[in-house]
């Protein structure tokens, strides 16, 4: 049997203003939520509609986020902005759902981390697997947010939390030339680096994660 380490050490990008603006929302959702505060549940549940959808099209999502900073910064693409921010939000939501503990933490995990922290021990689960590379080969940032819809459900049922902050940020700049590579990159690098610790007490030192190829669909 395996327990999950602490979340490796890893070198992270200081975040732009998406991502520093995610984190803050996100946050001051989330201490509502907790909280038991009547206008955050309503907030988490009408971003929850979002989840996994085209948020531009859900008009039910405007007001909740306080998006001013985005509109302030004319070095953003605005439209790609708002759409990072606001599927990241909708993602926390379902995340968050009936969860009396932060499914956002900024000392979380990277998607690729959590996603490897599903898995047993030094194993692959190969279900699992092949929707992580499903989410990193979509061809819009549309197919992403379901495809991240349904990894945030295995992780919710875990119990497992997520940086929200740095994933509106890796949302923002995978719409940007060549970012889809640099995120993908960052996504796997942090899935390869996650080790798990064993509770036999012969187990040894921490195992390193199965080193497999993602060429599955």
């Amino acid at each position: 049997m395996t327990t999950a380490s602490p979340a490796p050490a890893r070198r992270r990008e200081a975040l732009g203003p998406v991502g520093a603006l995610a984190g803050r929302e996100i946050g001051r959702l989330q201490n509502g939520y907790l909280a038991d505060r009547p206008d955050a549940v309503a907030a988490l549940a009408r971003l929850r509609r979002g989840a996994g959808k085209d948020v531009a099209v859900v008009p039910d999502l405007w007001g909740l986020l306080d998006t001013e900073a985005l509109y302030a910064d004319r070095a953003l693409r605005q439209e790609a902005a708002h759409t990072a921010l606001f599927t990241a939000a909708t993602l926390w939501s379902l995340h968050q759902q009936s969860r009396s503990s932060r499914m956002h933490r900024a000392d979380g995990d990277e998607l690729g981390a959590a996603v490897r922290r599903l898995m047993p021990g030094t194993g692959i689960d190969e279900p699992t697997r092949k929707r992580f590379v499903r989410a990193g080969s979509a061809p819009s940032l549309e197919a992403l947010a379901t495809r991240l819809r349904e990894i945030t459900l295995l992780l919710r049922r875990e119990d497992l939390a997520l940086d929200y902050a740095l994933l509106a940020e890796q949302l923002y700049q995978w719409q940007r030339p060549g970012g889809r590579d640099r995120v993908r990159a960052s996504w796997g690098r942090s899935f390869h680096a996650y080790r798990a610790v064993s509770s036999d007490p012969a187990g040894g030192d921490d195992a390193p994660a199965t080193d497999q190829k993602d060429d599955s669909q």
